[in-house]
């Protein structure tokens, strides 16, 4: 099923049943599927079996703490969505958990429209985050697929006793760390090089600092380049809605805009990215 239309899956962290009763059926209100755990022993067990888009978890409980949760969840997956729930507020200890990698920050008693505001935050964080890993996972998959076909191709023209030489490898295995996002390797995509987790990228010795969305738009139309892409699927996909295409039009023109500006200013062709009138857009292949 679509990451778009699944319903969102939560855990609540509580060792007091009626606040993880309360906040459960606040958020089944509303279309989650919501879990319990009553400790923090108990809720890392769970998150070994299922993953969750968001885990609401309260900070002070006998055991394992939400704080301690929270850092053990965090070596699990770094881009896991936690938000902390606590009744003895603190600036030190808000401070701490959103250097942790906290997604949020409740003080309880929570109103039924903070918690669902929170969560509902850190679902689209969450889906995002699953985008862009499906975005990157595409194009590495694209890019293993055309050097081995390079391969094969090299040494069909060679006698079987004489190796084939290699082709230069389009991914560049530099392990880079960024504001919390995992660490991955730095991939050349043609004039591009893309930086995944910092929204950047460069042409050349070039960086370009892109928005989220410009980000993951570049992304997108990578990972499909070779078709055009209509505008309704880049919204869908890139932006997580549905809209007409008269709208979805309008939605990403200004970001296709802002990213063809962006490459101008390097000095690289602005055409990289090619408008299909009346279509949408695709990855222009000379560039590749």
């Amino acid at each position: 099923m679509d990451i778009t239309t699944e319903a969102a899956t939560v855990l609540v962290v509580d060792d007091e049943g009626a606040i993880r009763y309360s906040v459960s059926k606040t958020l089944q209100r509303i279309g989650y599927q919501v879990d319990e755990a009553a400790s923090g022993e108990d809720a890392l067990d769970m998150i070994s079996k299922r993953e969750y888009d968001v885990i609401l978890t309260d900070i002070r409980m006998p055991g394992l703490t939400g704080v301690d949760l929270l850092k053990r969840i965090k070596d699990i997956s770094s881009d896991a969505i936690v938000i902390l729930m606590t009744g003895y507020a603190s600036l030190g200890t808000a401070v701490e958990s959103l250097r942790l990698g906290a997604h949020d920050y409740l003080i309880k008693p929570s109103s039924s429209q903070d918690i669902r505001q929170s969560v509902a935050r850190g679902v689209d964080r969450a889906r995002n985050l699953k985008r862009r890993r499906s975005l990157l996972d595409a194009i590495r998959s694209n890019v293993f697929e055309l050097a081995r076909s390079d391969v094969d191709k090299l040494a069909a023209v060679f006698e079987e006793n004489e190796p084939a030489p290699m082709p230069e490898s389009r991914y560049e295995p530099t392990p880079i760390a960024s504001m919390g996002e995992p660490v991955t390797g730095n991939m050349t995509l043609g004039p591009l090089t893309i930086y995944p987790g910092r929204y950047q990228i460069s042409v050349g010795d070039q960086p370009i600092d892109l928005t989220p969305t410009e980000f993951d738009l570049l992304l997108y139309l990578a990972a499909h380049r070779g078709r055009v892409v209509s505008c309704h699927e880049l919204v869908r996909e890139v932006r997580g809605y549905a809209v007409d295409e008269a709208e979805a039009r309008e939605v990403i023109r200004p970001h296709v805009s802002n990213l063809r500006r962006k490459l101008k200013q390097t000095g690289k062709d602005a055409d990289l990215i090619v408008n299909v009138r009346g279509i949408g857009y695709r990855l222009s292949e000379t560039g590749q």
